[in-house]
């Protein structure tokens, strides 16, 4: 599942002609970073690091040929379209986007400065591009995962824990307005899964618990989050009630490193993703056009299990499941 986390940049940059590859203006190009994090969080400091050490290596640094204006929205979709005006107002030469969210609010704010997107899930589904070999327009990037996978998560849930009636998905509908199309999958699955599906919208972090407290009022729950960036931000905490009210829980990534049962997404690091992001911005401060570039989608898939979690909640989880994990947390 690890033999490579993307399609790899070569071809792309290979078709570039020599001279735009080359071309480089001494003046000092300006590029706008909207990261769906907290400044505070050292695992997007470290995305940023990533993104700022590729840049470099590729020529640009900070202080001499470029200005990089970071903007951290805290997974608030409110704050994302404030400082995607913020940005836009800057006159950028380009955009870094980290998150849907975030890409929703600066596709509404400009259709010309060219924007790289990282994190984004299936953004053909979600119309941002029409083609994900040549997406046309001011966007390009790489997409973290499918809309597909929804129905994958029930069956982990279900395979782990057979006496589950309900699961609940939690999310954001502020910071995950792809929710819509998750919809359908979990619907169809459900059924031959012999569960009930439960939404669970959030708005704020006081209503984590209410929601997951109400839910577990009837036994055999279960708990998915769908990866938005809300959610991500307050993974701990949703473990450790997903703990108290005994729902076997999974997310795309790290939740079962913060005390959740289960992973299962796509397998590559996120700093890494940073890291070749700074590709396509290069290639597009070197006169790329943004709508040229293929959108990278991920080639391999990671499952993490937490044993540990599943003794607390008296699960035994089969051999079988154990020997296909990439990651097992004991």
């Amino acid at each position: 599942m690890r033999r490579r986390d993307f399609i790899t940049l070569g071809g792309a940059v290979a078709a570039w002609p020599l001279a735009a590859r080359a071309q480089q203006s001494d003046r000092v190009r300006r590029v706008g970073v909207l990261v769906s994090a907290a400044a505070t969080e050292v695992e997007y400091q470290g995305n940023l690091a990533a993104f700022v050490q590729e840049m470099r290596r590729l020529g640009w640094s900070e202080g001499q040929n470029l200005r990089l204006d970071v903007r951290w929205n805290a997974g608030d979709a409110v704050l994302s379209h404030t400082y995607a005006a913020e940005l836009i107002g800057l006159m950028p030469d380009a955009i870094l986007s980290g998150s849907t969210v975030s890409l929703a609010a600066l596709q509404q704010a400009t259709k010309t400065i060219p924007i790289v997107f990282v994190s984004v899930a299936d953004p053909l589904t979600q119309g941002f591009v029409s083609n994900m070999r040549q997406p046309g327009g001011n966007l390009t990037g790489f997409s973290l995962t499918e809309f597909s996978l929804g129905g994958k998560w029930l069956s982990l849930l279900k395979g782990v824990a057979p006496g589950l009636k309900r699961i609940a998905v939690m999310f954001n509908p502020g910071t995950a307005p792809f929710f819509k199309f998750y919809a359908p999958v979990f619907d169809s699955t459900a059924g031959p899964l012999g569960v009930q599906v439960v939404t669970l919208p959030i708005l704020t972090e006081s209503d984590i618990e209410p929601a997951l407290s109400e839910f577990a009022r009837e036994p055999n729950g279960g708990l998915v989050l769908v990866g938005d960036s809300f959610t991500r931000l307050h993974h701990k905490e949703i473990a450790d009630l997903a703990g108290r009210y005994r729902l076997p829980s999974i997310a795309p990534i790290g939740l079962a490193v913060a005390g959740g049962l289960m992973d299962y997404g796509p397998s590559f690091d996120l700093a890494r993703h940073y890291a070749q992001a700074a590709t396509y911005v290069d290639l597009i401060l070197k006169g790329a056009k943004p709508g040229d570039l293929p959108v990278q989608t991920p080639t391999n898939y990671k499952l993490v299990l937490n044993l540990k979690t599943a003794k607390t909640l008296g699960l035994m989880i089969p051999d079988g499941l154990v020997l296909a994990a990439d990651q097992v947390i004991e």
